[in-house]
């Protein structure tokens, strides 16, 4: 059994839940899994909405788990509450207790080409579809974007066009 999962969540106990690359964050209850190659600004966006009042889900890998809400996200134990900040290390910072469920996927593309008017995408996670957007993190504006995103991925907003 994994530790501090309750055996409810994880489902078939014959094997361990997949994992995902990636840095995820969670906001107003719902969790952003920010994928990309190493170097590719996932911690750097994390930590920006971090400071925007989202939590840390987990920093590098992370447990998929079947929840009420499709997917859910989680760290593995020795990884809870570390993030890697280039430039100082692994830092400790509070993080989410619980898993948190999935509502959107970021793809990041740094200085990469990005539609401006793109059709909606999903991403396949834990055999469940969630809404997948493609994102320059270091763009000034990626946190806003990724709050937009979130919210027509939630449902709060809708898209124009």
């Amino acid at each position: 059994m994994t530790p501090g999962l309750p055996s409810s969540i994880l489902g078939d106990m014959d094997k361990p839940p997949p994992t995902v690359h990636g840095t995820a964050i969670a906001r107003d209850g719902w969790a952003v899994l920010l994928r990309g190659p190493s170097g590719s600004g996932k911690s750097d966006l994390a930590l920006r909405m971090i400071d925007r009042g989202a939590v840390l889900v987990g920093d590098d890998q992370l447990i998929v788990l079947a929840g009420p809400a499709g997917p859910a996200l989680a760290p593995p134990d020795p990884l809870r509450g570390l993030i890697e900040v280039r430039g100082l290390g692994l830092v400790e910072m509070p993080a989410a207790i619980d898993p948190v469920p999935l509502a959107l996927v970021v793809d990041l593309v740094p200085g990469g080409p990005i539609e401006r008017l793109p059709d909606p995408a999903q991403a396949d996670i834990g055999g469940a579809s969630v809404a997948l957007v493609r994102l320059d993190p270091f763009e000034a504006s990626a946190p806003v974007k990724l709050d937009l995103a979130l919210a027509v991925a939630r449902g709060d907003s809708k898209l124009a066009c």
